[in-house]
This record gives structure tokens, sequence and C-alpha cells, in this order.
């Protein structure tokens, strides 16, 4: 694999661009050099810096699967001055790519186990990684289990790919909107009450988790009463991730940083930090 310099980015082309809903949207993304290309690699639950040339730089959470390692997929919100910039690219547009950063998800100590991943929001983009992953790699998991909250049923996306997950083997799918609208099917209510629908073997289970942080601190409680060891708990957590390799200090959390210490964390190493104002 070739060396890469961290503070590099590299020239991508945006080759799909997908409106998912007002605002948000993914681009699918391919870079320009092949050797880059060939060699780009990253575990699931990593993020890259999306730069636009000229503006500034965001993290982004990778959705594609390793798998699927030539299309490099990335879910975006519009919130800020990047991201709105982002969202007016259009297919053929370049931006730079730097990345991957991060700790992922727990890939060895899951396997051989039952796997619940539960998001909540935009939080679903960083656990698609991982059950594209589980799903490319079922012979190595147990049940895999995937609760998705949102506030608004019209808020829900990826709705192809859950339907697609949910016709998959020794898979179970469960959607909740805390209000709905329309002809909703799913369950209306706090995603934490889906854990209430779920036949799980807790001895036996890792849990992933995404999404508001009021969100992870609910559903830790719920699981917890269901006897879950807290070991098996792992979080994804979200802050102001501006330089990627913990020099600039915005996305420090207690004594980690964020970028290089995360996203992803077990339970027991971020337990007194999670709900601590100024953390």
């Amino acid at each position: 694999m070739m060396q890469r310099d961290i503070y590099l980015p590299y020239d991508a082309k945006i080759i799909e661009r997908k409106q998912e809903l007002k605002d948000v949207f993914t681009l699918t993304l391919e870079f320009t050099d092949p050797k880059v290309q060939e060699t780009y690699s990253f575990q699931p639950g990593q993020f890259n810096m999306l730069y636009l040339y000229g503006v500034g730089e965001v993290a982004i959470s990778i959705v594609a699967s390793q798998q699927d390692i030539n299309k490099h997929l990335h879910t975006i919100r519009r919130v800020g001055r990047v991201t709105h910039g982002l969202s007016e690219l259009k297919v053929g547009d370049h931006i730079g790519v730097r990345g991957a950063y991060g700790r992922g998800w727990p890939l060895e100590p899951a396997k051989g186990k039952d796997v619940l991943v539960i998001t909540g929001g935009l939080g679903c983009a960083p656990s698609v990684s991982i059950i594209n992953y589980i799903l490319h790699n079922r012979d190595e998991f147990g049940k895999l289990t995937i609760l998705q909250g949102v506030k608004h049923s019209q808020d829900f996306i990826y709705r192809e790919q859950y339907k697609l997950w949910a016709a998959c083997p020794n898979t179970e799918v469960l959607l909740a909107a805390d209000v709905s609208a329309g002809n909703w099917p799913w369950f209306t209510g706090l995603i934490t009450e889906l854990l209430d629908h779920v036949t799980l073997e807790v001895n036996n289970t890792i849990c992933m988790m995404c999404g508001p942080e009021a969100m992870l601190n609910a559903a830790v409680k719920k699981l917890q009463t269901m006897q879950f060891k807290e070991d098996d708990i792992y979080l994804n957590l979200e802050r102001n991730m501006e330089c990627a390799v913990g020099h600039c200090g915005h996305c420090q959390f207690g004594g980690y940083f964020i970028c290089k210490d995360g996203p992803v964390f077990s339970y027991p190493e971020v337990s007194h930090l999670l709900g601590r104002r100024g953390f």
C-alpha cells in the first residue's frame, strides 16, 4: 500500500449524487489518481475529511462497505458553510478527501456473536458500513438485529436499503418514528421501545449504536435493565472534528480525542463523560 501524507487531501470526482431528503444528500466519490483508488482502504465506522476547495473541510462518515471499495459514499446533512457548499456540487465536480481516520466498529469481538445495531436520525450513516460488512461476511456472525429511529416518518432515508437488509437470512429490521404520518407501516414511538419487540440472547450479543447523545443514553439505560454487559455496548460519538489527527483539540472529550481515539468507543470507556455538561 502506498504511504500517505495524513495532511494531504486526494482529489476525488463526484460520480453519483442522490438527494435523500430536503437537507440530506449522498455523494459517491471516485479518486482521480488510480493508485489512490486502488490502495485506499478503511474499516467500518471510520470517517473521511471532505475538503471543498477554497472553503474548508468537514468530517463525514463512510457509508459504503469495505467490499464496495471502489465506491466511496458519504451521506451529508446541510447544516453549515462547508456542507452547504457541498450540497451545490454536481456529478463531475471535484473535492478533496483525507482519510480514513479514527477507530471503527469492533469487528473481531463481534465475530461469532449476534449483533444489535441501534441508530437514530442521520446516525444511521455510520452504521451502514458495519451492516454491509456483516451481511457480506454472513457466516462469521450470528443474528443481525437492526433498529432505526427517526423523529418523523418523513425523515427516514435508505428505504430501499432497509428492504434489502430485511430480506437477508437471520436478519431482523425494525423501524420507529416519534411522529408518523401517511401510511407509515412501522412502529410509532421511541426507538428504545423497539427493544421490547425483539428477541435477543443478551449474553451472546454485541450492541453497536450511533445517533444523538440523548438517545444513546436512553438506549444504554434500557440495555442495562435487560442485563446487557456494558463491555458489549459500543457507541459512535459525534463532535466537531476539524483536523482528524488529534492536533486541534476541537473534538476533545474528557481525556479523549474523538477523531483519533474514536469515534467508536466501548461504553465503559466513556460512561463517566456521557451526558455531562461541558463534555
